[in-house]
């Protein structure tokens, strides 16, 4: 038992004495060696930790007392400690460190989260180029030019390398480098898609102040029509319901075949007048309608009617540029133009006459029942197209406009011619309300 008491208390003493040699060994090891200097700093005798973080004071002290900046245009970006921050090999130099050794650490900086700072004064500084433009007005001229201007897009890389380079040099300022970027077309080249294409007219007897307000109303809510590439101009959804509660007046219209009163005579004029600038544009004709009887205002096979929401006129544009539709009202007149890019192709429109529909005539008993009548017809119209030496006519459309029956009061103690005459008359004024 005593002997197991012994061997005990010798193995004991010997661990202690094992501890205590690696404890002195470790003490020896975490200490600087003496006269050892780092930066012309004395840290020998001190333990690695202490001597690191004396060394450390002092990079942060001369850091504090530096600053970046980076210049973009007349803008300044300052940056200072803490953003900017820095990595060193002290510890690898106090680990290897030997007695009297002058050593020199090795420092470098960073600016914390560069690769965001960079990207976010690049987009700051960057200019989008502004391409040539014209603005479209609905009065006045119709177009106000503006030549845009060219835009600059700040190098991030290159600030990237440049911010890096200078912290790890002289922290010189940094310049942030832009690279031009060039407009893609001219002001001639907007000019060009913004020219004139068409003018057509048509006129109405300005006396007729219900049909002129309708011819109006209608004309102005077309006025300063953007139509784009590839889209559908619908008449009936620009204009709407031609009714008392948006202004629209009674008129004369065609109804059954017959020139009655009808609230918004007058907006098919409008339509007609549009559908021959369309045509002369080079616009597309999605769809149409012809009246069930002629109208004077325009040639025959060139009227385009529109009635509540089945009868509608539609014009695509098939450019690859906008179209521009300007409507004005002048005294006794109603004109469309349209601008647009001018490829050098002229649009031209004929039509003529194919065949005649005699008027039935009626006879009746007194003068009040008389009732002017006028021969219908059939026609086709035209168009040709002419570009450079190339030119082609192809038949647009072929139509049939009703006859008006002729009723006719015969008195006898007048000349049947006398009566007629009156008749023809009549059925002109008619035609042309």
């Amino acid at each position: 038992m005593t002997e197991r008491i012994l061997k005990f208390n010798i193995t004991i003493f010997v661990l202690a004495v094992l501890a205590g040699i690696i404890f002195l060994s470790c003490g020896f090891t975490l200490s600087v060696p003496k006269g050892v200097e780092v930066n012309g700093i004395n840290v020998g005798g001190m333990s690695r930790s202490q001597a690191a973080a004396t060394l450390r004071k002092e990079i942060e002290n001369d850091l504090k007392e530096k600053t970046l900046e980076v210049k973009a245009g007349d803008r300044i970006y300052t940056f200072s400690y803490p953003e900017i921050y820095y990595k060193d090999n002290i510890y690898s130099l106090l680990k290897n460190a030997k007695k009297g050794d002058k050593l020199t650490s090795e420092v470098s900086y960073y600016l914390c989260g560069l690769n965001t700072i960079a990207p976010n004064i690049c987009r700051n500084e960057s200019l989008s180029v502004t391409e040539p433009y014209a603005k479209f007005s609905s009065f006045s001229t119709p177009f106000t030019y503006f030549e845009g201007n060219d835009g600059k897009c700040a190098d991030e890389r290159q600030l990237i390398e440049d911010i890096k380079n200078s912290l790890n040099g002289g922290f010189e300022p940094v310049t942030v480098r832009f690279n031009c970027v060039k407009r893609q077309k001219s002001l001639n080249e907007v000019k060009k898609s913004t020219r004139l294409l068409c003018k057509f007219t048509t006129n109405f007897d300005s006396s007729n102040i219900n049909r002129t307000s309708n011819i109006r109303l209608a004309a102005n809510k077309l006025n300063g029509t953007v139509l784009e590439s590839g889209k559908t101009l619908s008449f009936n959804d620009i204009v709407g319901a031609r009714v008392k509660e948006r202004g629209f007046l009674p008129a004369k219209i065609i109804e059954k075949g017959e020139f009655v009163e009808g609230v918004g005579g007058g907006v098919c004029q409008v339509s007609t007048t549009l559908y021959n600038a369309a045509l002369l544009s080079g616009l597309e004709i999605k769809e149409y309608h012809p009246h069930s009887l002629a109208v004077s205002y325009v040639p025959p096979s060139r009227d385009a009617m529109v009635s509540g929401t089945y009868f509608d006129l539609k014009i695509s544009n098939p450019y690859k540029m906008p179209v521009y539709i300007r409507a004005s009202v002048v005294g006794g007149s109603v004109t469309f133009c349209v601008y647009g890019y001018d490829d050098g192709t002229k649009y031209t429109l004929s039509s003529e006459v194919t065949g005649v529909l005699p008027a039935p005539e009626e006879s009746c008993d007194t003068p009040e029942k008389a009732k002017a009548g006028k021969d219908g017809f059939t026609s086709e119209s035209y168009l040709t197209v002419t570009r450079g030496s190339y030119k082609k006519t192809v038949v647009l459309r072929k139509d049939k406009y009703s006859p008006v029956t002729r009723v006719i009061y015969s008195d006898p103690a007048l000349p049947e011619e006398e009566g007629g005459g009156s008749g023809e008359e009549t059925a002109q004024n008619i035609l042309n309300n």
